[in-house]
């Protein structure tokens, strides 16, 4: 099993085949009939992705429900916390290539956790994220990360069913999806308890439309990480 401080050290941890292999045709047919055009959000999505809106499924709520998701998130965060949003994305062909970049903590550094769940399998040529291990917690008096310096991201690869969970101040990307095969995922954000103000502020513009009472307490999951 891997532990707490490669965890923490890396700030990030890919859990293979963490979703049922049943659970995901169902999955894929609620993100494609969730998929809505980038004009009919409540702010404009990027064209050259596919965006939808599913976060009253059972079966989306139950993936972010996952006990081994919520135990890492639970980790990563360090205190009480609640899902905030789930929503699916999929690169277009020939689109989907983000630079690299932050999502960037709200009070304190850790208080924020983000997860992308896989649906179909992922590589580099159908958009694979970045990531950029160890990035979330620069060490004192290095100079600012250099966003247009690929040099350390790794292009992670796998199957569906795979969840990347991270630490929002982790260096990441979306990447080109240069074979135009599918890569449906769904990005789910857990915010420790602190942010829900702020975060119900913010409910309408992001299109959230579940119920977001429900809190989890670390303690209430076994910590492990199987190794990948």
């Amino acid at each position: 099993m891997a532990g707490r401080e490669q965890l923490h050290r890396n700030g990030y941890v890919l859990l293979r085949r963490a979703i049922p292999a049943e659970w995901l045709d169902d999955l894929r047919a609620v993100f494609d009939a969730g998929v809505r055009p980038p004009d009919q959000w409540p702010v404009p999505r990027g064209a050259d992705w596919r965006h939808s809106l599913l976060d009253f499924d059972a079966k989306i709520q139950a993936v972010c429900r996952l006990p081994e998701v919520l135990a890492v998130a639970g980790e990563l965060i360090g205190e009480r916390f609640f899902i905030a949003q789930v929503e699916g994305r999929e690169p277009l062909a020939g689109g989907g290539h983000q630079r690299l970049h932050r999502d960037l903590s709200a009070q304190r550094p850790g208080d924020s956790v983000n997860a992308l769940a896989y649906f179909d399998d992922y590589g580099p040529g159908n958009g694979a994220t970045r990531i950029v291990p160890g990035s979330h917690r620069p060490e004192r008096g290095a100079p600012p990360f250099d966003f247009d310096d690929e040099s350390r991201s790794v292009q992670l690869a796998g199957s569906a069913g795979d969840i990347l969970v991270f630490d929002v101040d982790l260096v990441h990307a979306g990447s080109l999806n240069a074979s135009g095969t599918r890569r449906r995922s769904i990005l789910i954000s857990y915010f420790s308890e602190p942010l829900y103000a702020s975060h119900l502020e913010t409910a309408a513009l992001r299109n959230i439309r579940m119920d977001t009472t429900d809190r989890f307490e670390p303690s209430d999951f076994a910590f492990g990480i199987p190794s990948a």
